[in-house]
């Protein structure tokens, strides 16, 4: 029975909680799989326009997908990077997290990162053991959370990192100088995502976001580094390669800018609807003034907009104040610029950056802590209606209806 490594804990608090399959669920959320797929084996099938964009999606990925469609406008997902990694005060502490801490539950939506390995390490650019990773990524799925992973992969050409912007991109395409080293980096990835599997065999799925914020020129990949085709021509053959040749298909692809001015803006290096699954984009801006909190409002309705156009999923994919130094960050600033307007709110999760360890980075966090001056801003947030914990989340992999194995 899955639920069990991190095993929800009742909530204090003025919400009706309901116990629907192991975890608690809110009374006003549906108790069962969601009207996407019943509440009993032979329910209904997904719809069409429900479906991710990998013909052969493992069932739990198109389920997934289809459940977080549905989720919204009532409810968003709230994520955190690292969370069972470490904390500001804290490290390697199994069934904790900074979340936890504060609020009683894990985030919803759990983030890792993969930079460094392409290079064989056993550790992430962050310090995160490997191994570790794929244990507290299958932990964050058998308590029925959402995972997602991004990739700040090391400059190709210059073997430099992520943010040497040494243009490179022409080099790992097929035919370029670096192609083959490049498909040794995606042998790696699927070695990883292969081993993201629960105790009977079956793939967990994620949502993949690589080569995001494209629209920034501080990544390699990005901006003034790459040109359209270039990007474009990435993406495909990543998708394909991963997808087609290395049989990966429990992941979601993850289409990710940083802030944009409009539609064109942020489909300049679109690569197509059979590509990608989820419209997010990263924005630490807009929330670092009380002013510029309605920029994230028209950036998320944009998004929104285009998402349910091509039936995709919209998502706020990195947002956060570094420092949290404002005491009502969360909910004048962050739940403010979501939920203010009828089609923002239709968001599937926002997930803030890591809380890195103060021995390492002090003040580098983005999330709440316990003591910290946010923390009872953050309760308030946490216990907002609108806004779902790991502990109340609908079951979001059952296995009902979805495509015909």
């Amino acid at each position: 029975m899955r639920y069990t490594s991190l095993a929800a804990l009742d909530r204090v608090g003025s919400r009706q909680l309901v116990r629907t399959s192991g975890i608690a669920v809110r009374t006003a959320a549906a108790t069962c799989l969601l009207a996407v797929a019943g509440c009993a084996g032979d329910g209904p099938s997904i719809p069409e326009n429900a479906l991710p964009s990998d013909p052969e999606a493992t069932l739990e990925t198109q389920v997934l997908f289809a459940n977080l469609k549905s989720l919204a406008p009532d409810y968003v997902l709230f994520g955190h990077q690292d969370a069972l990694a470490y904390g500001v005060k804290w490290k390697v502490e199994e069934g904790r997290s900074d979340v936890k801490d504060v609020a009683g539950s894990h985030p919803a939506v759990f983030g890792w990162e993969l930079g460094d390995l392409e290079l064989g390490e056993a550790e992430n650019l962050d310090d995160v053991n490997f191994e570790n990773m794929k244990r507290w990524i299958k932990q964050g799925y058998e308590a029925g959370g959402v995972i997602t992973i991004s990739w700040h992969m090391n400059n190709p050409v210059s073997g430099g990192n992520a943010w040497d912007t040494t243009r490179a991109v022409y080099a790992i395409l097929p035919g370029g100088e670096r192609h083959e080293l490049y498909r040794t980096w995606l042998d790696a990835f699927a070695e990883f995502a292969g081993d993201l599997r629960t105790d009977d065999g079956r793939p967990i799925p994620v949502i993949f976001r690589p080569f995001h914020e494209h629209s920034g020129s501080w990544f390699w990949w990005g901006g003034a580094n790459v040109t359209d085709d270039e990007y474009v021509e990435l993406w495909r053959f990543t998708v394909d390669y991963l997808r087609d040749e290395k049989g990966l298909h429990n992941l979601l692809w993850a289409y990710s800018t940083d802030v944009f001015t409009d539609e064109a803006h942020y489909l300049e290096h679109y690569p197509g609807h059979e590509y990608v699954d989820v419209l997010g984009y990263d924005d630490y801006r807009a929330l670092s003034t009380e002013e510029s909190v309605p920029l994230m409002t028209a950036r998320l309705k944009t998004l929104v907009e285009l998402a349910e156009e091509s039936g995709k999923l919209p998502a706020l994919t990195e947002t956060g104040l570094e420092g949290v130094g404002v005491p009502n960050w969360w909910t004048g600033r962050l739940l403010e610029a979501i939920e203010t307007d009828s089609a923002s709110r239709r968001i599937s999760y926002a997930l803030v950056w890591r809380n890195a360890n103060e021995a390492d980075i002090p003040g580098h966090h983005f999330g709440p802590y316990a003591g910290h001056p946010s923390a009872p801003d953050f309760v308030q947030f946490a216990e907002d209606p609108f806004v779902l914990l790991l502990d109340e989340l609908p079951d979001l992999y059952r296995q009902s209806g979805g495509r015909e194995e």
